[in-house]
């Protein structure tokens, strides 16, 4: 954990590693059923998936959550 954010768990963590990780442990199918968002359901793909992420807060919101709950799980 760094230490300039100790209480944020996704400080220096990038947003495509964190899809990256997802779609290793989910696989697309599963994650566009744990997120509904039509990048993640019709033809995925990392690229077009980090562009919509980036200017969609609320979707961005959504994965970092179901992130942090993964890794949780993982213990």
């Amino acid at each position: 954990m760094n230490p300039g954010q100790p209480n944020n768990p996704l400080h220096g963590v990038t947003l495509a590693t964190i899809l990256d990780e997802l779609v290793a442990h989910y696989g697309w199918e599963a994650l566009g059923r744990e997120i509904e968002i039509r990048c993640f359901t019709h033809d995925p793909s990392v690229a077009s998936s980090l562009k919509f992420l980036r200017r969609t807060p609320w979707a961005r919101e959504r994965v970092e959550s179901l992130y942090l709950y993964m890794k949780r799980r993982q213990g």
